[in-house]
């Protein structure tokens, strides 16, 4: 019998492909989230919730390897702290972390680049936890999801004249390609920072949205806005794309053509 991996986040964008997968590669997985459930199709899921600590230790037993994909806005570091304090008691060996491109670059440091950026600052802080953990690691920084890109073009087409910040370039990259990584990274031995993982092709913000609109049949009116703060300044020079490693291969357009682009 393999070893038991927990996938904490199992049930989101990345993390049900990330538990496939391991399921896939004959991996006895154990999930964390939320509301727990009834086990299925070799797959345990347990309560918890990491930003309290609750049922993080009963998550942890007799786990040999973690791959960390519960995240949110803000609140990461708090997250792996009280999974790390678990994992160290429980005698974990290997925690795989997913984090973003740009979160070491991109400066959060003032109310207004926390306002829209904290997500960078809250990933990087759930790095540094990891990384002074004194548990194995394997940290993967990759750009943005076609799913949160596109939920983003939904929320801002809702408006008649859509805001778009001025300079921002993106780098979305297919999550299932990131959840392939993912997987050999657990399977393997820790290796601290790996690559970056992006997509095939750098857009303009505004370049993403209009072909939403599009798709979607829609129109709409685009009107730059200048967005202030060091944290935006970083995103305009790039921060938050890694062009060098264009290694997904499925494309947004390609991504978009399997959605349903009706909007609510």
């Amino acid at each position: 019998m393999a070893a038991t991996i927990l996938v904490t986040g199992g049930t989101g964008i990345l993390g049900r492909q990330v538990v496939a997968r391991l399921r896939d590669a004959g991996q006895s997985v154990r999930v964390l989230s939320r509301h727990g459930g009834p086990a299925g199709d070799g797959v345990e899921y347990v309560a918890g919730d990491l930003q309290t600590g609750e049922g993080a230790a009963a998550a942890v037993d007799g786990v040999t390897t973690i791959v960390h994909c519960a995240g949110t806005q803000k609140g990461d570091g708090d997250k792996a702290r009280h999974l790390v304090a678990a994992a160290k008691d429980a005698g974990v060996r290997h925690i795989v972390f997913i984090s973003v491109v740009g979160a070491d670059t991109i400066p959060v440091v003032s109310g207004i680049d926390r306002g829209a950026f904290a997500y960078f600052e809250s990933k990087h802080d759930a790095e540094r936890v990891i990384e002074a953990s004194g548990i194995p690691w394997t940290t993967l920084r990759a750009t943005q999801f076609y799913e949160l890109t596109l939920l983003t073009a939904k929320a801002m087409a809702k408006l008649p004249v859509i805001p778009v910040p001025s300079g921002f370039n993106f780098q979305p990259v297919d999550s299932g390609e990131v959840a392939d990584r993912l997987v050999e990274l657990a399977l393997g031995d820790p290796q601290g920072f790996v690559s970056d993982v992006a997509g095939p092709t750098v857009y303009s913000m505004k370049d993403l949205i209009r072909s939403y609109v599009a798709a979607a049949g829609l129109r709409r009116l685009f009107l730059p806005v200048p967005m202030p703060g060091r944290a935006a300044r970083a995103i305009r020079d790039g921060a938050n794309i890694a062009p060098a490693r264009a290694v997904g291969r499925r494309t947004w357009e390609e991504f978009l053509a399997t959605q349903s682009l009706v909007q609510a």
